[in-house]
């Protein structure tokens, strides 16, 4: 029997869900554009390819996700939403969601087991469409031979790396768009919402100064080098390690100091990994750096950071703040973020809705694309260069900015050129 309590909070958590969601999509104009432009083409063909289509998304349950879940289900699909990392997901935005129809299976703080088994539920319901973060559930639905899919997306470069290899061993069977690769998406949302919402999460989980301190970034990608910018924007002196010769350089050109991990482990207050890789800090490092190391991850998934290698060298663990934990090493303290999980989701809130209407907005219009039937075959494909260059106009024109074009003459010069 439900309580009236519990009847009473549930509606409360649902109105929040509603006011953050509201709050999000009043911030995120170009992605409103984007459904406008796509409810105009329905119009103008009088069919909604998107009705009725049963769409699995594994992503992070935020209010910005919920923006593109509920534009989907405005569309006419019905939608299964999973946790992209057990620990993002936001009870308001879970409790919205599931207010307005969409099947949602997370919780904040689920255990790995429960995170997988949701995945894998959600693969077995035999989407028409599959929305990725991680490639996870991609993978998942490789496993059970199923045909139904018709075709994804996957707005992350360690996805779209899972992917790739996926198709190689001839396991991916439709085609899916590496939304991560659209200009409009990797430039704003990896650089500008990843640096931004990294730092926001690392304040939240320690409430320290920045300023004065050093903050060694793992990698200088797209991600490494918006977290490095955010970093020094704040003061702090900022360390940069690579294993990609050409990053390295720009990284030392851009006024960054380019160390190995080793030496920096040495120098550094505050460790952020920005990689995909595995393993970047492990053992050695640990043991080399000083007392009171933080050590986080801003990288997609939890294996970065060699996290059960450092809790196997501690004496003692203990859960110091939320998100924030103390492993003894040898006598001195070591400060891990979130369990090693992405910190700008895990103890913050992901992206600025700013940023993520360009990600969504490419997301929303490759998913119609697919819908319609205009993609065959299979494997990785890059986005449209015309749906990346309709998101750029929507975004200038939601930002109410207007730019040049070529005269005729400037056209026909440069035309000469790429004869």
């Amino acid at each position: 029997m439900v309580s009236r309590d519990s009847n009473l909070k549930d509606t409360e958590l649902v109105e929040k869900g509603r006011v953050s969601f509201d709050w999000a999509r009043s911030n995120m104009p170009a992605f409103a554009l984007a459904e406008r432009h796509l409810r105009s083409e329905i119009k103008k063909f009088g069919r909604n390819p998107l009705r009725g289509k049963k769409i699995a998304a594994s992503l992070h349950v935020s209010k910005e996700t919920s923006v593109l879940i509920a534009a989907l289900v405005g569309l006419g699909a019905e939608i299964t939403l999973v946790a992209a990392n057990p620990l993002s997901s936001q009870p308001e935005m879970i409790a919205y969601l599931s207010s307005i129809g969409v099947e949602v299976n997370a919780k904040r703080g689920e255990t790995e087991q429960e995170y997988k088994k949701a995945i894998n539920s959600a693969a077995r319901k035999e989407p028409d469409l599959i929305i990725d973060d991680g490639a996870e559930l991609h993978v998942a639905y490789s496993s059970t031979g199923s045909k139904s899919c018709i075709g994804g997306t996957d707005e992350t470069t360690s996805g779209t790396d899972r992917l790739r290899v996926l198709a190689e061993r001839g396991r991916l069977r439709y085609p899916v768009f590496a939304v991560n690769e659209a200009q409009t998406k990797h430039i704003f949302d990896n650089r500008y919402g990843t640096g931004q919402s990294t730092m926001d999460g690392l304040l939240r989980a320690t409430s320290l100064l920045i300023a004065g301190k050093v903050v060694v970034v793992a990698g200088y990608g797209w991600v490494g080098s918006g977290v490095a910018l955010r970093a020094r924007g704040l003061g702090a002196r900022v360390i940069v390690t690579e294993v990609n010769p050409v990053r390295a350089l720009e990284a030392h050109l851009n006024g960054f100091e380019v160390q190995t991990m080793n030496k920096a482990a040495e120098l550094g207050d505050i460790f952020l990994t920005c990689t995909g890789q595995t393993d970047v800090i492990r053992r050695e490092h640990f043991l080399r750096m000083r007392g009171g190391a933080i050590v986080g991850n801003a990288g997609h998934f939890n294996r970065e950071i060699d996290v059960k290698g450092l809790f196997r060298l501690g004496d003692k663990v203990e859960q110091v703040r939320e998100g924030l934990t103390r492993v003894s090493v040898n006598g001195k303290s070591i400060f891990l973020l979130t369990q090693g999980r992405v910190v700008n989701l895990a103890s913050a809130e992901g992206h600025p809705p700013e940023v993520m209407q360009f990600s969504f907005s490419n997301q929303l219009l490759c998913l119609y694309r697919l819908a319609a039937g205009k993609e065959r075959g299979k494997g990785v494909l890059q986005v449209p260069k015309e749906i990346d260059d309709l998101v750029a106009s929507l975004s200038l024109k939601a930002f109410h900015f207007r730019i040049d074009s070529l005269s005729s003459r400037q056209t026909k010069y440069a035309q000469t050129f790429t004869r």
